[in-house]
């Protein structure tokens, strides 16, 4: 793991296949985008995405220009080509291309330049609240795996991330480590599920 402020290079387990994991420990991009894809499908399956994703792209990893300027139908193809990349591929496909192309228009294509240089972490929420495709839950989940797991603590990260950057918890991606911290965010993610629809019933 690495606590030099770039998120680069870090050892995570989120993926639960050692080559996708590899990719996202040291490629900003391939962090975002599974970030990005974790939505309606399973959390490992969403951070594979981006492994196999450059592996269709034949690379070993993934390039914001080449994203966006990919041909549209072309980079959609990649994503439904079985097995999908996403529960929702055409429409993924879309989004990471536009992700990509705010990368390139705003910061030269760098996605390590989101947070390289944040000053505080209400900053860097609204950095990444600016992504397309990034809502303020999203935006939080993802400053949390910063820095939990990346070396990216700003100050204030921990209270811009709101509850999922609370020490010990495991409501989120940004606390799985391995098989046993991703059972318990599942059960976590289950039981808020379960209370919501008790709620609902209660009206």
């Amino acid at each position: 793991m690495t606590d030099n402020g770039t998120g680069k290079n870090a050892t995570v387990r989120i993926a639960q296949q050692p080559e996708a994991d590899e990719l996202l420990g040291r490629s900003p991009l391939a962090a975002l985008v599974g970030m990005l894809l974790d939505q309606q499908v399973p959390m490992e399956w969403a951070f594979t995405g981006p492994f196999t994703l450059a592996r269709r792209m034949g690379s070993d990893d993934l390039d914001a220009r080449e994203i966006a300027a990919y041909d549209p139908d072309a980079f959609t193809e990649l994503f439904t080509t079985k097995p999908a990349l996403h529960r929702y591929p055409g429409s993924m496909a879309t989004r990471v291309r536009q992700l990509c192309q705010f990368l390139v228009a705003e910061y030269d294509g760098d996605a390590s330049a989101v947070w390289a240089d944040a000053t505080t972490g209400a900053e860097l929420l609204r950095r990444l609240r600016a992504l397309p495709g990034f809502g303020t839950q999203k935006a939080q989940i993802f400053l949390a795996l910063l820095g939990k797991q990346f070396g990216v603590r700003p100050p204030g990260w921990r209270e811009a991330a709101g509850p999922y950057g609370e020490a010990g918890s495991h409501r989120s991606v940004a606390d799985i480590t391995g098989p046993d911290s991703l059972a318990e965010v599942r059960a976590y993610k289950q039981q808020v599920k379960a209370a919501a629809r008790a709620a609902s019933r209660a009206k």
